[in-house]
């Protein structure tokens, strides 16, 4: 098993810990995810010191407050690294709202050029944006991940489009029935699984810290949805992450 989104600098515990147990836990690859200069130094650090963790490299809309087109040159400069696997995660959101839309919009703008260039896939956040979120990235070349997809009422354009979607541990809670919906209807060849970790613990520790290990207990909820053995939808996330990350 794989978990194609986390933090792992956002972790409580000493990375190498997390890593360890995710690694008892049966996952072989970790994506972890560096949301402004600082972070994505702490996630090129966790992937040159432990084998098996990837670096998903951008600038998080909430960070994106005073964008100025230079801004995107760190993140070209940290893509250069063999570790950094996808741009983002980039995006819009409007729930939260800390950063100015416009400064969210010309980061998002050149998180998709640069991605586009460097034909990484593009990894997207978006809360309570979905309407923009869809508009600006229509026509995007390259492969588009939904990271911690929550858009359930639009599934169909994104399937249509061709967007990986890929679930995080809400999707295991009582209520999220659309959400459900979503993911037993979602192609194989477009389902992903993520923990988000720290945030967005499954139902089965929901309320404590989560952690990539904890990806595995998502999964098996998915299999449950999906109706197929835990170990066919291992087998489909693997191939997926390891087409859409080329790890």
């Amino acid at each position: 098993m794989v978990d194609t989104h986390c933090h792992l600098d956002s972790c409580r515990a000493p990375v190498a810990e997390v890593v360890e147990r995710a690694r008892a836990a049966g996952l072989n690859r970790i994506a972890t995810v560096g949301m402004n200069d600082a972070s994505i130094e702490r996630s090129l650090a966790a992937a040159s010191d432990h084998d098996g963790v990837y670096v998903i490299a951008g600038r998080h809309p909430n960070e994106a407050g005073g964008w100025r087109p230079a801004d995107i040159d760190a993140v070209a400069a940290a893509a250069a690294d063999h570790s950094v696997r996808a741009i983002g995660e980039t995006g819009l959101d409007y729930y939260r709202d800390t950063a100015p839309r416009d400064d969210q919009r010309r980061a998002f703008e050149a998180h998709i050029e640069l991605a586009t260039r460097l034909d990484l896939p593009l990894v997207i956040h978006t809360r309570d944006a979905i309407d923009d979120t869809l508009a600006m990235l229509r026509g995007t070349p390259t492969t588009v991940i939904m990271h911690c997809f929550s858009a359930p009422e639009r599934l169909d354009e994104c399937v249509e489009a061709g967007y990986m979607c890929s679930f995080a541990g809400n999707v295991t809670y009582p209520k999220a029935t659309a959400l459900a919906d979503a993911a037993r209807a979602v192609p194989d060849e477009l389902l992903l699984v993520e923990t988000d970790s720290p945030y967005l613990a499954p139902q089965e520790i929901r309320g404590k810290p989560n952690e990539p290990a904890h990806v595995v207990m998502t999964a098996r909820h998915l299999a449950e949805l999906r109706e197929v053995s835990y170990e066919t939808l291992e087998a489909t996330i693997e191939a997926n992450a390891m087409r859409v990350f080329g790890w």
